[in-house]
């Protein structure tokens, strides 16, 4: 949502402020409308995979700053062979705003890369964040500056700066993982990485992040509200056949909830 939109809205809590936010949603994709109300809601990586009937989690990632909280568009990026040539060459151009996926071939025990091509994705590139599938170094300076990255481990020791030849099987590789990962929405935070590929960025995605956000809404006033305990309200799920106990706008909206954690 543009930054006019929500400084009018702000500034206009009437009807006009309303009209502006229908307005800006109107014009946006169904990814950014994803992107936006898991910004807005700040949904959990835990939430985006109990959206996802308990799928979409990508394995083995730490963040290296904790506190940290990212979503974004995935944009895919690969290397190979203990180099980091590859990465030098794909970076040098990048969508904006986009959290930038690194994946590896074939690096074995050495750091994809440090500080340095941190910095310059970050700051000069302006993406989102990293998420690294493989091993960064320079962890005291990408610390200090607060980077968000996720990755799957450290080491003093980095890859080679030569170029390598491509492989067909690499080739086909990164051409099999960059159709699963690009364009995917993924969420960050420290429990780790949930992803939901493209393909499945559409309206009922949309509706199931609503209703997650919402279905936890129900179990949070359940619980510290009514004092009811875990049992009755997450497995007996009382609030389905005792309603009445719930304020007015969770009770208009209780039986919409489609799926169950």
């Amino acid at each position: 949502m543009s930054i006019f939109v929500i400084c009018f809205a702000a500034l206009n809590p009437g009807l006009y402020g309303k009209l502006a936010i229908i307005y800006c949603l109107n014009f946006m994709n169904i990814t950014e409308r994803c992107i936006d109300l898991i910004e807005s809601n700040r949904i959990s990586s835990t939430e985006m995979a109990d959206a996802l009937d308990k799928n979409g989690v990508m394995p083995g990632f730490v963040i290296v700053n904790p506190g940290k909280f990212l979503t974004g568009k995935l944009h895919y990026v690969y290397t190979h062979s203990q180099s980091n040539w590859p990465i030098h060459e794909q970076i040098r151009e990048l969508p904006a705003d986009c959290v930038l996926y690194v994946d590896t071939f074939g690096c074995e025990d050495n750091a994809v890369f440090g500080d340095l091509v941190s910095k310059y994705i970050l700051l000069y590139q302006k993406a989102r964040g990293i998420i690294v599938n493989g091993l960064l170094r320079d962890i005291p300076d990408l610390r200090k500056y607060g980077y968000p990255i996720w990755c799957r481990g450290f080491t003093p020791l980095g890859c080679y700066n030569v170029e390598v030849a491509e492989s067909s099987e690499i080739a086909e590789m990164a051409r099999s993982a960059k159709a699963r990962i690009q364009d995917g929405i993924v969420v960050c935070d420290d429990s780790g990485c949930t992803m939901v590929e493209a393909s499945q960025v559409n309206e009922s995605f949309f509706s199931k992040l609503e209703m997650i956000e919402l279905q936890e809404d129900i179990w949070s006033y359940c619980i510290n509200t009514l004092k009811w305990s875990t049992y009755d309200t997450v497995c007996l799920k009382k609030y389905l056949t005792n309603s009445d106990v719930l304020p007015e706008f969770l009770r208009e909206k209780v039986k919409q909830i489609p799926f169950k954690k």
